[in-house]
């Protein structure tokens, strides 16, 4: 896990739509390996959750801070038993970032 950390971390010196933009894919890789890893049975939300809170805080975010952050983008959300769309996948990896950045992502990469 702490590879797949480290491969998909922004650079210290990132800007806020670098940032931004690699903590959006982040997520989406995240909750996508967590989704194939579980087939989405019960509660796999709450490994969900606790991977990407981890993926945060060894990106330097603190603990407290990171949660809070999960909660906010996910909370309620994702439900046992049931593959996430593309789309809300991809939603709840904006908000992350754009809560954690205060920017979006709008380049073409």
């Amino acid at each position: 896990m702490s590879e797949r950390f480290e491969q998909l971390a922004p650079h210290p010196d990132a800007d806020a739509e670098d940032r931004s933009w690699h903590l959006e894919r982040a997520v989406a890789r995240l909750v996508t390996a967590v989704v194939n890893s579980t087939h989405a049975e019960s509660s796999w939300y709450r490994l969900c959750e606790t991977t990407v809170t981890w993926f945060l805080t060894s990106a330097g975010l603190g603990s407290e801070e990171a949660r809070k952050a999960v909660e906010a983008a996910i909370g309620g959300r994702f439900k046992s038993h049931v593959t996430p769309a593309p789309t809300l996948v991809d939603t709840v990896g904006e908000e992350l970032a754009i809560r954690l950045t205060g920017r979006g992502f709008y380049r073409e990469r």
